[in-house]
């Protein structure tokens, strides 16, 4: 493989990294606060379950990816569907660590530093579960959080249920 095709996939992951967070916001906007909401509510009420029927939508965003990954080296080799597969990937990478570990705490692990943008996100996302229900609730992203989402006073929660 030459350094342009090299470089042309580097940039097809991040374009693909990029692109998945406004397909995640708009699916937990109009989708799992919409007509999936039967699986998404699991996710906005306290509770002590390990699993939750939200954990299906990761079982379905994985889908294009592994597809991605098994059309392109498999079946037809194309090493840029496989940057736009790893592209998948790594947004569902960060998404876990951001949504799953650091902000609901389902492995207790918090880097030690935390940023502006990481206090940001992690607000917005309290801002998100300060509602129970499907309507009237904001900050849809999971790695994007716009400024009016600065925290005056942060503090984190640290217990799952206190996350809900």
């Amino acid at each position: 493989m030459d350094w342009i095709t090299i470089l042309i996939c580097a940039i097809i992951v991040i374009a693909t990294f990029l692109f998945w967070e406004f397909v995640a916001w708009f699916t937990h906007k109009y989708i799992m606060h919409g007509f999936l909401w039967v699986w998404h509510k699991s996710h906005h009420k306290v509770h002590d379950h390990t699993l939750e029927k939200n954990d299906w939508f990761a079982v379905v965003f994985s889908l294009p990816s592994i597809g991605l990954f098994y059309y392109a080296s498999l079946v037809s080799y194309n090493p840029y569907l496989l940057a736009v597969g790893l592209g998948i990937f790594c947004y569902g990478l960060f998404y876990i660590i951001f949504h799953d570990f650091i902000v609901h705490q389902r492995i207790k692990w918090r880097p030690k530093k935390k940023s502006q943008y990481l206090k940001r996100m992690i607000n917005a996302h309290y801002i998100h579960h300060s509602k129970h229900s499907k309507e009237d609730c904001e900050a849809f992203g999971f790695l994007y959080a716009p400024k009016k989402y600065e925290p005056k006073d942060f503090k984190l929660r640290n217990e799952r249920k206190e996350t809900q």
